[in-house]
C-alpha cells in the first residue's frame, strides 16, 4: 500500500527566507532547505505569505522549492497581519485560514513548519495544532553548523503532540490554569458548580482579552475582590505592569467627578489651584475598576467612551489630549439596560463595556459555599489577628443551617456574612464558638433584618407578585401566603423541578440517606392545585415524550 502524501504548511520567513537574491544559495533558508532532505518528500507546500509585502519573495521561494523538489506542488495562501506581534489578530488570521482550508486527514498527512515567523505566529500555529484545528504534527528545522551552502540542508525534527512524553507539559499547563482559577476564588474551595464554571470562564477571558469586563450582581457578592484578583492574575502572567486603580463612581459628583477621572489643569475651575493627573492616567498600562459605573453622569460617560475607543481623553481645562492604555473593569448592582431605557446611561457606552458580562450570584444562590466561606473567614481572622477560633460541632451545624435557610436575608451577601463570623469570633472568649453564642447572633440578625423589612413583617419574596396571577381571588392564611410566595419565587428562578427542590430543601436533605426533593415539592404545589410547569411558565412534559410543540 502506497504511503499517504505529506503536505507541509509553512509561513514564508521575510528574514530567514530572504537573503540577497544573488546570494540566496549561499545561505540556509528554512523553507527551501526543508525540501532538500532525501527522507522527506512532501507532495505539497502550502506557503503562507504576506499578500502585500512578500508576494515577490513568495514567488522566488516557490520556484526554488520546485527546483530542489520537482515533485512538490506549491500552493500560495496569502495572509495579512497588520501587527504580527498582536496575539489576538495573529490567532484570528491563522484560525480563519485553518477553518477554511479543506483538510482531508483520512488521505493526507500534515506537517506544520514553525521555524519561521514571529514568536507569536509560532505560538498560534502550535495552539491550532494542539487543539486539532489543524489536524497535523509540528515540524521544526535547524541550520547546519558553520557556513551554509546550497547543499547544506541542516536538520529537522517532527513533534507529535499526541505523544505521551508531552503529558507532563500538558499537566503543567492544567496546573497553571487551576492556579489561576484558585486565585480568582481567593483560595476558597467553593463547591457550587455554576459558580466554579463562571470563575473558570472569567479566568479564560481575563488572560486572553484586553476588552472591558462588566461584573454585575447585588452588593456584597465580591465584585471589588474579584477585580483585585483579576489584576493579580494578569500581573503574574506579565500582561500588565501598571496599577489597579479603583474608584466607586457613587462618590463622584459634578466637576469633582470629571477631575477625579480625567484630571485637570491649574485654574480649570474654582478651587483648581494645581494640576491633577486623574485616575485614567494613573491606570495607564494597568486596570481601571469603576465600581457602580451606573452612577456616572452622562458627561463622564461620554468622556469614558472616547477614552475606551481612542485611548485618549482631554483633562478639564486642556486642549491637548492625554493617552492612557488601560483595561476597564466595571461593576454594578443595577440593570444597566433599564438605566438606558430611562435615559440615565448611554446605550453606546453599554454596548462597549458589555462584551464580557459576568453576573456574580448572591449568597443565597450558593448554599454549598457557605461552609468553605466560613472556614475562609476563620482563617482570615486568624491570619490578621493572630487568634485561632473554632466552632464546636453543634454550633457549626446550627449556624450553617440558619445561614442556608430561605428566611435568612443576608442583605449585603458575603459582606454581611463575613461581619457575622467576625462578631462570633470576637465574642468567643476562649476561642470556641458554642451554640449559645450562635443563637444570640441569630437573634441579633433577625432583629436587624426585621427593622429593614417593609410593613407587614417580612421582606417581599420573589413570588409575591406571581400569587395574584396564579391564584386570582384565592384567600390564603398569612402563613401559607408567605411560604407559598417563597416557593413560587424559587420555582420561577429554577430550570427544573429537581433544581427547585434541591434549593428549597438544601438543609433538611443533608440528614436523609435518600432524597426525592422533586416529589416533595410536587406534592406541596398540588395542595394549591399548582404544578411546577404552571408556576414556572414552562410547557408540561408528556409522560413518554418531549414537550409539546
Amino acid at each position: 500500500m502506497a504511503p499517504r502524501p505529506t503536505v507541509v504548511i509553512g509561513l514564508l520567513g521575510t528574514r530567514l527566507d530572504a537573503p540577497p537574491h544573488a546570494e540566496r544559495w549561499d545561505h540556509w533558508r528554512p523553507t527551501v532547505s526543508l525540501f532538500q532532505h532525501e527522507d522527506l518528500e512532501p507532495a505539497r507546500l502550502v506557503l503562507l505569505a504576506e499578500r502585500d509585502r512578500a508576494a515577490k519573495l513568495a514567488q522566488t521561494v516557490a520556484a526554488d522549492v520546485r527546483s530542489v523538489s520537482p515533485g512538490t506542488v506549491v500552493e500560495h495562501a496569502p495572509l495579512h497581519f497588520r501587527d504580527p506581534w498582536d496575539f489576538a489578530e495573529v490567532y484570528a488570521v491563522l484560525r480563519a485560514f485553518a477553518d477554511a482550508y479543506p483538510f482531508d486527514p483520512e488521505r493526507e498527512d500534515y506537517l506544520v513548519h514553525i521555524t519561521t515567523g514571529t514568536h507569536v505566529i509560532q505560538i498560534c500555529l502550535f495552539l491550532l495544532v494542539e487543539t486539532r484545528r489543524i489536524p497535523g504534527r509540528l515540524i521544526q528545522s535547524s541550520p547546519p553548523r558553520g557556513k551554509a551552502r546550497a547543499s547544506d540542508r541542516g536538520s529537522y525534527s517532527i513533534i507529535d503532540l499526541d505523544l505521551s512524553r508531552y503529558d507532563q507539559l500538558a499537566a503543567r499547563f492544567e496546573a497553571e490554569r487551576r492556579e489561576g482559577v484558585d486565585l480568582l476564588k481567593g483560595g476558597i474551595a467553593t463547591r457550587n458548580a455554576a459558580f466554579n464554571a463562571l470563575v473558570g470562564r472569567i479566568e479564560e477571558v481575563a488572560l486572553r482579552s484586553r476588552e472591558p469586563i462588566l461584573l454585575t450582581g447585588p452588593t456584597g457578592v465580591g465584585k471589588t475582590q474579584l477585580a483585585r484578583r483579576i489584576h493579580e492574575l494578569k500581573r503574574r502572567a506579565h500582561q500588565v505592569d501598571g496599577a489597579l486603580v479603583e474608584v466607586n463612581c457613587a462618590t463622584l459628583r459634578g466637576d469633582q467627578a470629571m477631575s477625579a477621572l480625567f484630571g485637570h489643569e491649574k485654574g480649570a475651575f474654582t478651587g483648581a489651584v494645581a494640576r491633577r493627573d486623574g485616575l485614567l492616567r494613573a491606570a495607564d498600562r494597568g486596570l481601571l475598576f469603576l465600581d457602580e459605573i451606573g452612577e456616572l453622569g452622562l458627561d463622564e460617560q461620554a468622556m469614558l467612551l472616547r477614552a475606551l475607543e481612542e485611548q485618549t481623553f482631554l483633562p478639564l481645562g486642556s486642549d491637548r489630549p492625554v493617552s492612557s492604555r488601560f483595561q476597564l473593569l466595571a461593576g454594578t448592582n443595577r440593570v444597566l439596560h433599564e438605566a438606558v431605557a430611562a435615559g440615565r446611561f448611554r446605550e453606546d457606552l453599554l454596548a462597549r463595556i458589555e462584551l464580557w458580562t459576568f453576573e456574580l450570584p448572591a449568597l443565597r444562590e450558593r448554599p454549598e459555599d457557605l461552609e468553605p466561606n466560613l472556614d475562609f473567614e476563620l482563617a482570615r481572622l486568624q491570619r490578621d489577628g493572630g487568634r485561632r477560633v473554632t466552632f464546636n460541632k453543634e454550633a457549626r451545624a446550627r449556624f450553617l443551617a440558619f445561614a442556608a435557610a430561605p428566611s435568612s436575608a443576608w442583605r449585603t451577601n458575603f459582606r454581611d456574612f463575613g461581619a457575622t463570623v467576625t462578631r462570633l469570633a470576637t465574642l468567643a472568649a476562649d476561642g470556641r464558638v458554642r451554640v449559645e453564642l450562635v443563637e444570640q447572633e441569630i437573634e441579633h440578625l433577625e432583629r436587624k433584618w426585621a427593622r429593614h423589612a417593609p410593613p407587614g413583617g417580612r421582606a417581599p419574596a420573589a413570588g409575591d407578585d406571581a400569587l395574584a396571577e396564579l391564584l386570582p381571588g384565592v384567600e390564603l392564611d398569612r402563613f401559607d401566603r408567605a411560604q407559598l410566595a417563597e416557593v413560587v419565587g424559587v420555582c420561577r428562578a429554577a430550570r427544573s423541578l429537581s433544581e427547585a427542590g434541591r434549593s428549597l430543601f438544601a438543609v433538611s436533605r443533608r440528614a436523609r440517606t435518600s432524597t426525592n426533593d422533586a416529589d416533595r415539592l410536587r406534592k406541596y404545589l398540588a395542595r394549591f392545585d399548582l404544578t411546577f410547569e404552571r408556576v414556572n411558565g414552562r410547557p408540561a412534559r408528556a409522560p413518554d415524550g418531549p414537550p409539546p410543540a
